[in-house]
């Protein structure tokens, strides 16, 4: 699973065409870490660079490849949208270069200019890379262990 770094809007549009435009597709995982730290005497790593980053995990109903991962750095910003009472299949997605950063978003023809950008799950990151997944299909967590729930199981009525 090498990385493929994207540089243009060509090699965006390349990716989108390949992964079937994320159709039929969800988003399975997502991970996001700094670089800042507090290490065990509480001394804080702070570094002064844009450190965000997050992997992605899709996966879709289509082969070759059936899963992508997708990492963006130096991430200005995360948005993630959830609706209620609807499924979170996605129909067609958005791949965007703009401004010097690198844009994904859940929905078709969508712009960090829409109005309603924020009615969206979008990204935006100054450095795109992206890998073939397709061994990591099914229910299985990739980027951390599945814990249970606290709301779930047999509520605490102890007072």
């Amino acid at each position: 699973m090498n990385w493929q770094h994207l540089e243009s809007q060509t090699d965006l549009d390349r990716l989108l065409s390949l992964f079937g435009g994320f159709h039929d597709g969800c988003l399975r995982e997502a991970h996001l870490w700094t670089g800042h730290s507090v290490s065990s005497d509480l001394s804080m790593s702070c570094p002064v660079d844009l450190d965000i980053r997050v992997r992605l995990l899709f996966q879709r109903q289509w082969a070759n490849p059936s899963a992508i991962e997708l990492l963006f750095e130096q991430v200005t910003t995360f948005h993630l949208q959830s609706h209620p009472n609807t499924d979170s299949i996605i129909d067609a997605a958005t791949l965007l270069h703009c401004d010097g950063l690198f844009y994904w978003a859940d929905r078709y023809n969508w712009s960090p200019a829409d109005a309603d950008r924020n009615d969206a799950t979008w990204i935006a990151g100054k450095m795109l890379s992206w890998r073939d997944a397709s061994e990591w299909m099914g229910s299985e967590l990739r980027f951390g262990p599945n814990i249970a729930s606290p709301f779930e199981g047999e509520p605490n009525t102890e007072e």
